[in-house]
């Protein structure tokens, strides 16, 4: 079973992806056109153009996993204006399977107080 909190490593591939595909083609994109090994202990997400569904790949040491999830009613809140890879963090992807930004503003801003 996977357990996203596991996996050392989240990465989202930037952009507009054809989730028509399957695992070779995934991993080949990976490969090619970013030079990173689909074989680490890593997630990598994939989303399509409207945003409502998602693709993630994961080697879990002798096999692909191949995760897809489409929502019904509303979208992904992923970055598909630019293009390239990038790693997340696991609070970063909670937020994208919520529905939020990856990137979010902080609740509360953090002061430093000095005692006279």
């Amino acid at each position: 079973m996977i357990r996203f909190d596991d996996i050392p490593k989240v990465y989202i591939v930037k952009g507009v992806t054809d989730l028509r595909k399957g695992i070779d083609r995934y991993t080949s994109i990976i490969q090619e056109l970013y030079q990173t090994s689909p074989f680490q202990d890593a997630l990598f997400i994939f989303c399509n153009r409207h945003r409502n569904k998602i693709k993630c790949l994961y080697w879990d040491g002798n096999g692909f996993w191949l995760l897809y999830k489409r929502l019904e009613k509303g979208y992904f809140q992923f970055p598909v204006r630019e293009d390239g890879m990038t790693t997340i963090t696991k609070q970063q992807l909670r937020w994208l399977l919520e529905g939020l930004k990856i990137e979010q503003k902080k609740a509360f801003e953090t002061k430093i107080y000095k005692y006279a």
